[in-house]
């Protein structure tokens, strides 16, 4: 574990998505829950109903619960219908095929206190958001500005968002927990391969870790005994259709100083936190062990994670990917509904 690392231990996310002109196949509201990552619950009002998508929450919930969320996502859905039309006319649109996007959701962190976000999205870009931290609205640009000031001189919109985000949420979360604890909790370790190559006298390492579960995972690039986290990018934890997660993590680096770099890769699922090197054999990633052995194929072993940073989410950039990977996904899969809705909603999770 790297010193200081805050980890997030459980997460419940919601993604919602409104159209101005919904179509065939293609519904006016709809919402995906997410625990851990894992899709447990969809509305959308096609359907007309909150619908489980595990077999746990379907065992655990009571009737009364299917009835309640139901009813919500219908007011939601005449809320954002109304809204839609409001930021029509504030960007000065004409009519067409318009969006709102909104992603909201909170974590438990391992020191014992609660993490949380509401963000809004529009046709595809940033608009307002709300954390439960700083306790601010943080505008994208001069009309959400507008928003922002109503929201504030209302001053009952922050206090509604930080009682949801510090305390139902968490609340709900704990419960969800609860009934799919059994699955929630397993643990996959990730396949780890490390690769590099030359552009223009830059050296670019890789490393990638695929399959593991949950999706709290830390891979951090090395410089001799240090974490480079300012030189890094990182790729968001990507789901993969099996219900495992991959992710990456990028670093330019001297041709010459190649041996001086190490991906750390710490996951719940691995017994310690694992040093991965580029290889000389045929520039595959090498697994370095505690004792100083190597093994030059990635390991996955069967009880192999590390408690991972906060990185179980990627940072909150665009909502652009939520807004034209989805819509073009509903446009081009089959006709079945069912099957067009649950796959377009896992490629637009969270907007990774």
């Amino acid at each position: 574990r790297i010193p200081g690392r805050i980890l997030v231990l459980h997460s419940l996310r919601y993604l919602d998505v409104a159209v101005s002109e919904p179509s065939l196949g293609v519904p006016q509201f709809m919402e995906v829950g997410f625990v851990d990552g894992v899709r447990f619950v969809r509305y959308d009002s096609e359907w007309g109903r909150l619908e489980p998508l595990t077999q746990w929450v379907k065992e655990a919930a009571d009737p009364e619960y299917w009835d309640r969320e139901t009813q919500i996502n219908e007011r939601n859905q005449q809320v954002n219908a109304r809204n839609l039309e409001i930021l029509r006319e504030r960007y000065n649109q004409s009519r067409g095929l318009h969006t709102r996007q909104r992603v909201y959701g909170c974590d438990l962190l391992s020191d014992g206190s609660v993490d949380g976000s509401i963000r809004y999205g529009y046709d595809g870009r940033d608009f307002i958001s709300f954390d439960l931290g700083s306790g601010r609205f943080v505008a994208a640009d001069s009309a959400a500005e507008i928003t922002r000031r109503r929201w504030e001189e209302d001053g009952t919109v922050a206090e509604g968002f930080t009682n949801y985000l510090g305390h139902e949420c968490p609340d709900r979360l704990r419960k969800y927990v609860g009934y799919g604890q059994k699955e929630l909790e397993r643990k996959e370790p990730p396949a780890v391969h490390v690769s590099g190559k030359e552009e223009h006298g830059t050296l670019i390492l890789s490393c990638h870790a695929y399959g593991f579960y949950p999706q709290t995972i830390a891979v951090n690039w090395m410089k001799g005994d240090e974490i480079w986290d300012q030189e890094t990018e990182w790729g968001g934890v990507v789901p993969n259709s099996d219900g495992t997660f991959h992710t990456w993590a990028r670093i330019e680096a001297l041709p010459e100083e190649r041996e001086q770099y190490r991906c750390r890769v710490e996951h719940p699922g691995m017994p310690e936190p694992g040093i991965f090197a580029w290889g000389e054999a045929g520039k595959v990633g090498m697994w370095e062990f505690p004792n100083g052995d190597s093994s030059s194929s990635p390991p996955h072993y069967p009880s192999c994670r590390p408690s991972s940073s906060r990185c179980s989410h990627p940072p909150h950039s665009s909502c652009q990917r939520i807004h034209s990977q989805f819509l073009q996904c509903f446009k081009a899969k089959s006709r079945d509904h069912s099957k067009r809705f649950s796959s377009c909603m896992k490629l637009s999770r969270f907007g990774q």
